[in-house]
C-alpha cells in the first residue's frame, strides 16, 4: 500500500511547490500501477485533496505568461496530467476531469512560440481525442469490469460528459480584459476544435460543433481549427454529419472553402440535367439554405455573387445559368425582406459593384407596381443602359476595362432581376411599331449584353426583324400563317456560316413568347412553333426558354387575370416539344444543338 501524501500548505502567492508537484506525481504513478482495492480506496481517500491542487494547478497556469513558462517552473507537470488522464477512477470524478480538460487547455498555445510548446499541443490534443475513443484498452476492461458496465456505453458516457464540459466552458466569455500578459479564456477555442476533428461524424458531439461553431467571434483568440472547419465541410458534403440551420450556416460563414463547395454543389445538381432542371429549380433552392445565409450575412452573399459571377462569364449564353442566378436572388431578397427591420444593412451594401441608379429599380418586382406602368419604367431602364453602353463604345480603342466593367455589372443586375425582361418579352407581344424600340433594345441587350463578340447592332436589326414577322404570324386573323415570314422566320434562326456570331438567343426568345401570351389559338401557336423549332434544330433550346419564362412568371411578371390560360399553354408547349425532343435520334440530337 502506498505513503500517505504529507498535508498540503497553505500558500499566499498563487505559485506551486514543485517537490508538492513530485509528491502527487508520485502518488498518481502508484495508483496506475497498482489494480486492487487498497489502490482504489486510496484513490477514493485522496480525490478530494486532489481536486484542491488541482484548482491551484489550473490557477497557477492561468497567472503564467505562457506554456514555456509554466514547464519551467513544474518540469513535471505534463506526466502528472497525463497520467490522472488516464486513470479511470480519477476521470469518473466529474470535477477532477473538469480540472484536468480546464488545466491540458490551459496550456495549449494557439500560437506555438518555440518548439516545446508545439510538442506539447501536440501531446494535449493526443490526449485529449485518446479519451474520447472506443478504443478497449486495459485500464478501460478493468474499470469496465468492475463496474459492470459494457465498454461502449461506458465510452459514450464518457463523451457525453466531456462534451458537456467543453460545451459550458466555450460559452463562457472573453476573460482578457486588455491585460495581454494573462491567459484568456479564449484559448481553450482552437483546443477544443481541434480535438473535436476526430468526432465530426459522432452525433454526441453535435451540440459541441453547434456551440464552437456559432460562439460570437469577440476575441482574436476565439479562432476555430482549420483542420476542424475542413473536416466539418468534407463529413457535411458527403452526408455524414447532421447540423441544425444556424451550425450550418456558421459553418459557411466561418469557413470560405465549405461555402464554395455548397455553391458549386447547388450548381452541378441544378444543371447535371437540363431537361428536368428548371422544374426542379425552385423546390432545391427552396431546401438550400444559401439563400437564407446569404440574408443573414452580407459577407457570405458576396461570395455567393462573385461564383455567379465568374460563372456567367464563362458560360454567358446559357439560358439555365441564367435561370439559377435569377431565381436564387428572387429566394434571397425574399429572405432578406423577412429579417427586415432587424436588419439595418442596405441593398447598397449586398450589390457594391452594381450601378446604384438600376439597383432599386431593378430589384422591384413587377407585381409591386401596375401593369399599366411596367412600359415606362422599362423604357426608364432601357434608356439608362442604352447611355451606359454609349459610354463604353466612346472608348474606340477598346483599351478600357472600365466602360466594361460598368455594363458587365448592369446586365448582371438585369441577368439576376430577370422578372423585368419578362415582362419585356411580354409588353413586345401587344406593343405598337411606335412603342417597341425601347422594348426590343432592353431585351437584345439582355441577350447581348456588349458590341465586343456580340455585335449588339446588328443583333437589334435581326430582333427588329423578327418581331416584324412575328406579329402577322401570331395575328388571330392570320390562318393558316402567311408561308413568307415563317421561312423568314426560320432563316433568322438559322445558323449563319457567314455570320457565326449572330446567336438565335432574342429571336428565339420572342418566338416563345409570342406562342404564349398571343391571343392566338393554342394549336395556331403550337403549330408554328413545333414548325419553326423542328426546322432550325433548336427543339430544346427552346424547351430551356420556355422554362425559364415559367419561372420568370413566379415572380409576378403576368397578371393574374391571364395567369391560368399562360400557364396551360405554357404546359401544352412544354409537352409537344419534349415530345419532338424524345423522338429524335441521337445523331440528330447531336447534329441540332446550339449553344444557348
Amino acid at each position: 500500500m502506498s505513503q500517505p501524501l504529507v498535508p498540503l500548505q497553505q500558500k499566499a502567492e498563487p505559485l506551486l511547490d514543485v517537490q508538492e508537484m513530485q509528491l502527487w506525481l508520485e502518488k498518481a504513478v502508484a495508483w496506475g500501477q497498482a489494480d486492487s482495492p487498497d489502490a482504489r480506496k486510496d484513490t477514493c481517500l485522496h480525490l478530494s485533496r486532489l481536486r484542491d491542487f488541482l484548482q491551484q494547478l489550473l490557477t497557477h497556469i492561468h497567472n503564467t505568461s505562457s506554456t514555456t513558462e509554466t514547464m519551467k517552473r513544474l518540469p513535471v507537470i505534463g506526466q502528472f496530467l497525463g497520467r490522472l488522464c488516464w486513470n479511470h477512477y480519477v476521470t469518473a470524478d466529474a470535477t477532477s476531469r473538469r480540472l484536468l480538460f480546464q488545466c491540458l487547455w490551459g496550456l495549449y498555445s494557439e500560437h506555438p512560440s518555440n518548439a516545446v510548446e508545439g510538442k506539447a499541443n501536440q501531446w494535449i490534443r493526443k490526449v485529449l481525442c485518446q479519451l474520447t475513443t472506443e478504443e478497449d484498452d486495459t485500464a478501460t476492461q478493468t474499470l469496465v469490469k468492475h463496474m459492470g458496465v459494457p465498454t461502449t456505453q461506458y465510452h459514450l458516457k464518457v463523451l457525453r460528459k466531456m462534451v458537456a464540459l467543453v460545451q459550458e466552458n466555450i460559452g463562457k466569455g472573453c476573460s482578457l480584459l486588455g491585460d495581454l500578459s494573462q491567459r484568456c479564456s479564449c484559448d481553450s477555442i482552437l483546443a477544443a476544435s481541434e480535438a473535436c476533428v476526430p468526432l465530426v461524424t459522432c452525433a454526441e458531439a453535435a451540440p459541441l460543433i453547434g456551440a464552437l461553431l456559432q460562439r460570437p467571434l469577440i476575441c482574436a483568440r476565439a479562432a476555430l481549427s482549420e483542420d476542424f472547419l475542413d473536416a466539418l465541410s468534407s463529413a457535411y458534403s458527403s452526408n455524414c454529419l447532421l447540423l441544425e440551420e444556424q451550425a450550418v450556416v456558421s459553418m459557411w460563414y466561418h469557413s470560405l472553402s465549405s461555402l464554395e463547395e455548397a455553391v458549386l454543389s447547388l450548381l452541378e445538381s441544378v444543371l447535371a440535367n437540363t431537361g428536368s432542371t428548371l422544374h426542379r429549380l425552385e423546390q432545391q433552392l427552396a431546401q438550400s439554405l444559401l439563400p437564407k445565409a446569404c440574408a443573414q450575412h452580407c459577407s457570405i452573399f458576396l461570395v455567393v455573387n462573385d461564383i455567379f459571377r465568374s460563372i456567367l462569364k464563362q458560360l454567358e449564353g446559357n439560358e439555365c445559368v441564367k435561370s439559377v442566378i435569377h431565381t436564387f436572388t428572387n429566394r434571397f431578397v425574399r429572405e432578406l425582406s423577412l429579417l427586415q427591420p432587424k436588419m439595418s444593412i442596405s441593398l447598397k451594401a449586398f450589390f457594391p459593384q452594381s450601378p446604384q441608379n438600376l439597383l432599386g429599380p431593378l430589384l422591384t418586382q413587377p407585381s409591386e407596381m401596375p401593369q399599366e406602368s411596367w412600359r415606362h419604367h422599362l423604357n426608364w431602364l432601357s434608356g439608362s443602359l442604352q447611355r451606359l453602353t454609349e459610354e463604353e463604345e466612346e472608348d474606340e480603342d477598346g483599351s478600357s476595362t472600365r466602360g466594361h466593367h460598368k455594363v458587365f455589372e448592369a446586365w448582371f443586375l438585369l441577368v439576376q432581376c430577370a422578372h423585368w425582361m419578362q415582362a419585356t418579352a411580354q409588353l413586345l407581344v401587344t406593343a405598337r411599331p411606335e412603342d417597341c424600340d425601347p422594348l426590343l433594345r432592353l431585351l437584345t441587350f439582355y441577350h447581348h449584353p456588349t458590341n465586343r463578340g456580340h455585335h449588339r447592332a446588328q443583333q437589334l436589326v435581326r430582333a427588329k426583324d423578327a418581331w416584324d414577322h412575328l406579329c402577322p404570324l401570331f395575328s388571330v386573323l392570320a390562318c393558316p400563317p402567311p408561308i413568307d415570314h415563317l421561312q423568314s422566320l426560320v432563316a433568322l434562326l438559322s445558323p449563319n456560316p457567314q455570320q457565326p456570331s449572330l446567336a438565335p438567343l432574342s429571336v428565339l426568345d420572342l418566338l416563345v413568347n409570342f406562342a404564349v401570351f398571343s391571343q392566338k389559338s393554342l394549336s395556331g401557336s403550337t403549330e408554328i412553333l413545333q414548325t419553326v423549332v423542328d426546322r432550325t434544330g433548336l427543339v430544346s433550346e427552346a424547351v430551356c426558354v420556355l422554362g425559364s419564362l415559367e419561372l420568370r412568371l413566379n415572380g409576378g411578371s403576368c397578371l393574374s387575370s391571364d395567369s391560368n390560360r399562360v400557364h396551360l399553354r405554357i404546359k401544352a408547349l412544354q409537352n409537344t416539344l419534349t415530345h419532338m425532343y424524345a423522338a429524335q435520334s441521337p445523331a440528330e440530337k447531336q447534329a441540332h444543338t446550339h449553344p444557348l
